[in-house]
């Protein structure tokens, strides 16, 4: 049984993105986590819903979890979030972020682009789900790899 597990970031890479959550989960009770795997076969929107369900993040305190998917080598992403904040945001919040995103990545800047999708998901947490006393840190902020 092999142990191997691919990482495409490096860990400057890594601890950039997951400070990048921690600064976006500051001001709010929404939580968001980022998966990326190698390959993507399928709709990358279907493939982050499933991976929605399995990370866990349905069952967040407010239903107010966001997923950012990323395909790395098909060059795909999907943003993906619950009920809670999916009523709330603007309509069109997904694509501006998305495309926000998207050209940063055809710059060759995969960290950035995923951090400025993080930040642009955080304001709006920040706006419609904001800190609260109590608060705690439901999901974990490490980047999931498959």
């Amino acid at each position: 049984m092999s142990i191997w597990k691919w990482e495409p970031l490096n860990p400057n890479q890594e601890r950039q993105v997951q400070e990048t959550i921690a600064a976006a989960e500051l001001n709010t009770s929404g939580e968001i986590r980022v998966h990326i795997d190698k390959w993507c076969k399928t709709d990358p929107l279907f493939k982050a819903k499933n991976l929605f369900g399995h990370l866990k993040m349905n069952e967040t305190k407010g239903r107010n979890g966001v997923l950012i998917y990323v395909a790395m080598k098909e060059k795909k992403f999907a943003i993906v979030g619950d009920v809670g904040i999916n009523t709330r945001v603007p309509v069109g919040f997904w694509d501006t972020t998305k495309d926000k995103m998207k050209a940063r990545f055809a710059e060759g800047e995969l960290v950035a682009g995923i951090c400025e999708g993080i930040a642009e998901v955080g304001h709006q947490l920040k706006a419609f789900f904001p800190y609260e006393s109590d608060d705690e840190n439901e999901l974990p902020n490490e980047i999931s790899y498959g």
